[in-house]
């Protein structure tokens, strides 16, 4: 199997670790090609060369964001051309999406698996989200505002290092929320936009969260789109207008996957979604990273090969 390896030296782990990126070209043994991208246009340029020399599986060597990119670039390039089965190799603070998929071995085990000859632990196809706005294309897996966006502007601002600072926000946030304190205020205060459901809007003008995943765990084992999954075509969509003191305690339903409590708000299944924001480009985050934008729609996009080790 030709194998392409991906190396994004801006993840966390390639950034504490100097010669990291050495480790993955030893890693792999001389049975794969290598590429370092340091940006979007490098990495457009990858997929396109990984295209022409006929890869059958490309390792993406960094996190949610990675992958996202990642896959954005080979969609893009494999255009009326069968894409590549997908790895991540885990260097970001987190790994939510692979994580889903079942990937179990840290960066250097699955870099040296992906290139040899063993069987990954679990083979399967996997939905896709389309995001378009501002003319321009995305291929993720999670896409959110209101509470997602606010909560990862929080988390990069506190340094952004992995499970245990996100635990921290959604602990001091969940606390907060049953007497509505400045703090949980700024992350669960409904945000002003508008919704459109395969044609149909939304009656609300505000929503605290709105979450579309083809993952069922979003982290921390929040398990908001519990649906997920369910079908390739129509991505889970969950929107809620709750204030703080209501939305916040609902943290343990959550867990235990199970659908929001309150009225005015949206849980189903959808073909696709329009998000408006009236007063100018509000943000959203899509894997992890933060995007601003006056209008994004989402739907279904392609499946993916995916193999976790």
């Amino acid at each position: 199997m030709k194998t392409a390896v991906v190396v994004n030296p801006h993840a966390r782990a390639f950034r504490l670790q100097e010669k990291l990126a050495s480790a993955v070209r030893l890693s792999s043994g001389g049975r794969a090609r290598v590429w370092l991208t340091q940006h979007e246009s490098e990495l457009d340029a990858a997929a396109e060369e990984m295209r022409l020399w006929g890869a059958e599986r490309v390792v993406l060597c960094g996190g949610d964001g990675t992958l996202m990119s990642g896959v954005t670039a080979l969609v893009r390039a494999f255009v009326n051309t069968p894409l590549p089965q997908l790895v991540v190799a885990p260097a970001g603070t987190v790994a939510t999406v692979p994580r889903n998929w079942g990937q179990r071995a840290g960066l250097l085990d699955t870099v040296a698996r992906a290139c040899g000859a063993e069987r990954p632990r679990r083979q399967c196809l996997w939905p896709t989200l389309r995001v378009v706005y501002d003319d321009q294309t995305r291929i993720g897996f999670i896409f959110g505002t209101g509470l997602v966006a606010r909560f990862f502007e929080k988390y990069y601002a506190a340094g952004g290092d992995g499970y245990r600072r996100a635990a921290r926000i959604a602990a001091r946030t969940f606390v907060g929320s049953f007497v509505a304190d400045r703090y949980s205020r700024s992350i669960l205060e409904p945000l002003r936009c508008t919704i459109t459901v395969d044609g149909h809007p939304l009656p609300a003008a505000r929503y605290s969260l709105v979450v579309s995943s083809v993952v069922r765990d979003l982290g921390l084992h929040m398990w908001v789109t519990h649906r997920a999954g369910e079908d390739p075509r129509r991505p889970h969509l969950v929107a809620s207008t709750l204030n703080p003191r209501r939305l916040g305690p609902q943290a343990p339903r959550v867990l235990l996957g199970r659908p929001l409590r309150g009225a005015g708000g949206f849980d189903d299944l959808c073909t696709g979604f329009v998000v408006q924001f009236p007063e100018g480009p509000g943000p959203w985050v899509l894997d992890g990273d933060i995007f601003f934008a006056s209008e994004i729609g989402v739907q279904a996009g392609p499946q993916l090969h995916v193999a976790a080790f």
